[in-house]
């Protein structure tokens, strides 16, 4: 694996793999790897002929507030991981060469970045769709795959591609979870022993809904109740939203019976946390 560090040679080496006909797959990361993550490499892998990570926490997704000066940094554990895995390429920018002084241009995504997360972390999708466009340009993949963890994002950045008219097909693969249910995420790390139990809520809250439409439930209002009320009786955590809605345009659905994005987010201790289901026509 060869590791990067520079614009200038990341956009060589990925030209060099296009150029000899070759398909490549990238997996964007802001490192803190866990088998969520590897499972995309794997995802690329079985996809691509070379399969290119980045690892960069990107300072323009952090609102005031929030963790980036906390958020987990593990460089060295993550490049033996991804050798072990057989990534071939690997790029470390740091914040200067990512956005240089002077840097003044922002990718929006109208219309969908103040829906879900971007509701509850404003600026949060504008600092994921500049980041995400400066790395498309910058590797030019045939597919970039990224975790259905991260719906609402999926959604942003799938209408980004769209929109802009990017050659680049976005990979959206399944959840992994923790043998409890737990969704994956670096965020886990900041959970002590009693709040990682606590944090089981949001899945178990998700499978409480996915019950009630096994059962033939099909009001979004009533679901959402359902959903709330498992969260609620939990009081280790806090409820930033519990919705249900159309998996592109991350608008409301009155009901569940054509395929719906079931998404919930809250706080456990100060860590928040997301998880979502997909409800289809297959699932039920």
């Amino acid at each position: 694996m060869k590791r990067i560090a520079t614009i200038a040679e990341m956009k060589a080496a990925c030209r060099r793999v296009t150029r000899n006909g070759k398909t490549l797959g990238f997996v964007p990361t802001m490192g803190a790897l866990h088998e969520g993550h590897l499972s995309l490499v794997h995802a690329s892998k079985a996809r691509c002929d070379v399969t290119a990570v980045s690892i960069f926490v990107n300072p323009l997704q952090f609102g005031p507030a929030e963790d980036l000066n906390k958020y987990p940094r593990t460089m060295e554990r993550d490049t033996a991981l991804l050798e072990q895995l057989g990534a071939d390429l690997l790029f470390t920018p740091g914040v200067e060469e990512m956005y240089p002084t002077g840097a003044q241009t922002y990718v929006l995504v109208e219309g969908l970045s103040d829906k879900l997360d971007g509701a509850s972390r404003p600026g949060h999708f504008r600092g994921v769709a500049t980041v995400v466009a400066k790395l498309f340009e910058i590797v030019r993949p045939d597919f970039a795959f990224f975790g259905q963890k991260d719906a609402a994002q999926a959604a942003v950045l799938r209408k980004l591609v769209n929109d802009l008219d990017m050659d680049v097909e976005v990979v959206v693969c399944p959840i992994v979870r923790e043998k409890d249910g737990l969704a994956m995420s670096s965020r886990n790390a900041y959970l002590t022993s009693e709040q990682r139990q606590q944090a089981t809520v949001l899945y178990r809250s998700l499978l409480r809904v996915q019950a009630a439409v096994d059962h033939g439930e099909r009001d979004s209002a009533k679901l959402i109740e359902i959903g709330k009320h498992v969260i609620a009786n939990e009081a280790g955590a806090k409820l930033d939203y519990f919705a249900i809605v159309d998996l592109d345009t991350l608008d409301p659905v009155v009901d569940v019976s054509h395929c719906a994005l079931v998404a919930v987010a809250a706080y456990v201790g100060s860590t928040r946390l997301i998880d979502n289901v997909l409800i289809t026509a297959s699932s039920r």
